[in-house]
């Protein structure tokens, strides 16, 4: 009598190329699988595509360029913007695009945009340190070249770093007076406003 000690069966979950030889045929070429921690990488990767295609986003390729214009201080030029839109540029969808020319740390860009909120009226002091700490987090120190583009949606704000999404502030009051910064008629830079604002074509 045999003993069924000496009986081997294929594992389901062995190699292919282990249970090939335990049926004593040689693997298949088909039958070959990537190592587990290259296989994971794999899996990961295209996972991961979509979600990079989503941070690589143009905010402006669904939209009209309008006008553009540079804003001094001083008399030296701090950054030259563009604006994108569809048929009125004063409401959303729209997107902002500041090419900066000067070196700013971001903790001075946010202390400098809620200035300009707070000159317009549009929030009060608590709203305001509450969207000064969300900017402080979002904005990164730029260079001369550094693109920041702020894309305004009905209810959300989003901004992109060089073409990187940074982050959000889902709140509709918040991208209202943001914006407001450029585009209200009590703007600090009416001159920016007026080049902004000019239609596409038009002399």
């Amino acid at each position: 009598m045999s003993s069924s000690s000496n009986l081997r069966t294929a594992d389901p979950a062995a190699p292919a190329e282990q249970r090939a030889a335990w049926r004593g045929q040689p693997a298949k070429p088909g039958d070959h699988e990537l190592p587990s921690p290259l296989r994971r990488s794999c899996l990961l990767g295209l996972l991961a595509a979509p979600f990079a295609a989503l941070a690589s986003e143009d905010p402006t390729s669904r939209l009209q360029r309008w006008g553009s214009g540079e804003f001094r201080r001083f008399g030296f030029l701090v950054y030259e913007a563009t604006l994108w839109a569809a048929d009125d540029p004063l409401r959303p969808p729209l997107a902002l695009q500041l090419t900066y020319r000067r070196q700013i740390a971001g903790a001075a860009i946010a202390e400098a945009s809620v200035d300009e909120i707070r000159n317009l009226g549009l929030a009060d002091e608590t709203r305001l340190q509450q969207w000064g700490t969300q900017m402080n987090r979002l904005f990164p120190d730029v260079r001369p070249g550094d693109r920041i583009v702020g894309d305004y949606l009905p209810r959300t704000a989003r901004f992109f770093f060089n073409g990187r999404l940074l982050g959000s502030v889902d709140d509709p009051a918040f991208a209202r007076a943001f914006f407001a910064i450029w585009l209200d008629p009590r703007t600090s830079a009416p001159g920016l406003r007026s080049a902004l604002l000019r239609r596409p074509g038009a002399a």
